[in-house]
């Protein structure tokens, strides 16, 4: 796999601090953050940008000397980081926990795409002469990966969603607009899980006209037999987007009991670095098919770099950067 020189230490995690003192004169792209040490995107779009450097001669690249990097940036200090991100140059910045709902109402994101303001969430910004693009590529990621990886098409799926924040938006959004058949939703703070619900229906009335978008709560349906099996169908896909399975020793949000053969499995918390978690585990044991959030890491990635950079994307060797 093509390599891009050491010179940037691409991996290390950076600070406001440090970006107050950037002075990089060649292009930069980054992923903020808090916690950010876990990211894989540095890793996965330094070999993107090496790969179309190598194919064309380095200096007629027009991603010659670009580097991803990382940043630690905590949500008070957003607003200031993405001033300072635009006054430095960055062409395009992308967005992990918790930064994703909020960046939506940050003065220097001047325009929202169609499917960032249907989320209510955005996971990439693109650099404009007056501020930033927000957009959202998570959902499309999302469903591209379940489609390759767990041979699932979205449209007229049951899917069990768990999480609430700028992810489980993303994908929520994604799957109505692609015609889920029902979307169950759950969160462990019910005013979190209210907040996604009503996103979702007010970004999508006729789909909750036809009661497509249902909440649940998980302790209940523990209790209750035929809430279970409503929303645990026959060939449903269940997709953890809660921070549960970020850190080693993390119980999955589902009981281990629910799980069936005939039941799909996909964990975007390995998005953390972590290609195991007890959620996907408990779900293999009880001969689910499962698969982690790489491929659908892999596919919000690629359609980012298309934007930030106008060229197509080198999706094979992105996802092996993340194998």
């Amino acid at each position: 796999m093509p390599t891009l020189p050491p010179d940037d230490d691409t991996e290390r995690v950076r600070t406001l601090d440090d970006l107050r003192r950037w002075c990089r004169d060649a292009p930069s792209l980054a992923v903020i953050g808090k916690p950010i040490a876990h990211s894989r995107s540095p890793r996965m779009h330094n070999a993107a940008l090496a790969a179309v450097v190598a194919d064309a001669a380095p200096a007629a690249s027009p991603v010659a000397g670009w580097r991803y990097f990382k940043f630690e940036i905590e949500p008070a200090d957003l607003d200031a980081a993405l001033a300072l991100f635009h006054e430095k140059g960055f062409r395009g910045l992308n967005l992990t926990l918790p930064h994703k709902v909020l960046a939506l109402a940050s003065p220097l994101v001047r325009a929202v795409s169609d499917r960032a303001a249907a989320a209510g969430a955005a996971n990439v910004l693109v650099r404009r002469d007056d501020g930033f693009l927000g957009d959202n590529t998570d959902g499309a990621g999302f469903v591209r990966s379940v489609a390759e990886d767990l041979g699932v098409a979205a449209a007229g799926a049951d899917v069990v969603l768990l999480g609430a924040g700028g992810a489980a938006r993303g994908v929520g959004a994604a799957l109505l607009d692609a015609g889920c058949r029902t979307l169950w939703l759950a969160n462990r703070s019910p005013e979190r899980l209210r907040a996604l619900a009503e996103a979702l229906r007010k970004s999508f009335p006729e789909r909750a006209a036809g009661g497509v978008i249902r909440e649940f709560a998980m302790d209940a349906a523990e209790r209750d037999g035929a809430l279970a099996s409503a929303v645990f169908a026959r060939g449903a896909l269940v997709a953890n987007a809660t921070s549960l399975g970020l850190r080693e020793g993390d119980p999955s949000p589902v009981p281990a009991r629910f799980w069936r053969p005939d039941l799909l499995a996909i964990d975007i918390a390995v998005f953390g670095g972590r290609s195991e978690t007890a959620f996907l585990r408990e779900a293999r044991a009880a001969g689910a098919r499962t698969t982690d959030g790489r491929g659908m890491l892999c596919w919000q990635g690629a359609l980012a770099f298309g934007q930030w950079t106008g060229l197509p994307a080198p999706v094979p060797v992105m996802r092996a950067a993340l194998e």
